[in-house]
């Protein structure tokens, strides 16, 4: 049986990578090592971590059409390859991905028949309220990174009709319910058979 891909959006503060790697954690889903071309921090390890690559091996792959999705990002340039998710999916294994709505909004047009079989998403909604004392609670921004980040999740907001589903925040483990429930109706689909 083939596995699901689910694309998980939703604003900085959301909770969206909180859930992900939970449901990693807890045996529900792969997660996929990205590729970069930073350097690696430390304590990151090369194909576990990310996979690290060269400026120019990685515009080689953009030029091949190996990327699932790729983006550049602080002048450095991020991408998940699509033969990594496709070998997960073939092996009946769940994948989440924590995509921001461009990226989702590309991996939603990908025409690979595997890809498209395993698809679904979700955004996660925070009300505006809320998403800023989440944001305020961190205490790692500055007044101004809070603002954009507030401006960065209305803009995202208006997108989240293009996703299949959509679960609007409470808490943590609220929220880790439905998510998991959501991948267990998703585990149940019969087109994947």
């Amino acid at each position: 049986m083939l596995g699901t891909l689910l694309i998980v959006s939703g604003p900085s503060g959301s909770g969206k990578t909180t859930l992900c790697r939970r449901a990693e954690a807890a045996g529900l889903t792969s997660y996929s090592i990205s590729c970069t071309t930073r350097a690696p921090r430390p304590g990151e390890q090369q194909d576990v971590d990310y996979h690290f690559l060269s400026p120019e091996i990685f515009a080689e792959k953009v030029a091949a059409g190996e990327f699932l999705e790729h983006a550049t990002v602080h002048g450095n340039s991020y991408g998940t390859l699509k033969a990594d998710i496709i070998d997960l999916l073939q092996a009946g294994k769940n994948v989440v991905m924590d995509i921001d709505v461009q990226g989702a909004a590309s991996i939603r047009s990908c025409p690979d028949p595997i890809i498209r079989r395993a698809y679904a998403d979700i955004y996660i909604h925070v009300p505006s309220d809320e998403l800023e004392k989440r944001l305020r609670g961190r205490q790692t921004d500055a007044e101004e990174v809070i603002q954009l980040r507030l401006r960065n999740a209305a803009e995202e907001d208006a997108r989240q009709g293009e996703y299949q589903f959509a679960l609007v925040s409470a808490d943590r483990e609220h929220d880790y319910a439905r998510f998991t429930a959501l991948l267990t109706a998703l585990s149940m689909r019969t087109q994947l058979r």
